[in-house]
């Protein structure tokens, strides 16, 4: 049965890989699923029909018969649970990969969504030149071990997995503001995902919607 993902009729990011949906995009891509995209406005993201099947009004989503997702570390550990490619099939292996599914989504994404909110959101505050230093910090801390973890390897516990597409994806949104480059581990973990053909894909499929 072929899945729906919603994705941004015109996403926030132009089109270069930031918005969740190309998360989902990767994690069906990898395991070589077929899905259809519904495009959604930010008005229809508000409406009824959407807050059906995501409470909070945001994308992306994903439907697979009578089943219905929110929440693109559920969607993705969802999709790496019913095919294979993107789990280990060793019980302990599989384990860590879950682990660093949300531990990309629980640890290292915070601080990085909290630029996200210091720069664009809150940055016409008094306080805002005071409290971006701050927030960078945060960042640091975490890439620092990130980084200490990660060591020489290619990805987080040997062959990639559905933890290392999270980790990339949630990276790729630090990537801009060139913090991601004092780790030089770091950046070339993230070069290595970028590099993946069924990224690509999913990367060409978002960029091709807003820039029809």
């Amino acid at each position: 049965m072929t899945a729906t993902i919603t994705a941004f009729e015109r996403s926030p990011d132009g089109g270069k890989g930031l918005a969740r949906d190309t998360r989902v995009r990767w994690a069906l891509e990898e395991a070589g699923q077929p899905y259809s995209v519904r495009l959604v406005s930010f008005d229809a993201m508000k409406e009824a029909a959407h807050l059906a099947l995501h409470p909070f009004g945001q994308i992306p989503t994903y439907e697979e018969g009578d089943l219905s997702l929110f929440e693109t570390g559920a969607i993705v550990f969802h999709i790496a649970e019913r095919h294979a490619g993107l789990l280990p099939d060793d019980a302990d292996a599989r384990a860590r990969a879950i682990t660093w599914i949300f531990a990309a989504i629980n640890t290292v994404e915070p601080p990085i969504l909290e630029l996200t909110t210091a720069k664009f959101v809150e940055g016409n505050k008094p306080w805002a030149e005071e409290r971006l230093p701050l927030v960078m910090d945060r960042i640091r801390d975490r890439l620092k071990q990130l980084s200490a973890r990660l060591g020489t390897a290619d990805w987080l516990d040997g062959a990639f997995s559905a933890g290392d597409l999270m980790m990339v994806s949630v990276l790729l949104r630090v990537k801009p503001s060139g913090v991601l480059a004092e780790y030089p581990n770091l950046a070339a973990y993230v070069a290595r995902g970028e590099a993946r053909p069924a990224y690509q894909r999913a990367f060409a499929a978002q960029l091709a919607v807003n820039t029809r």
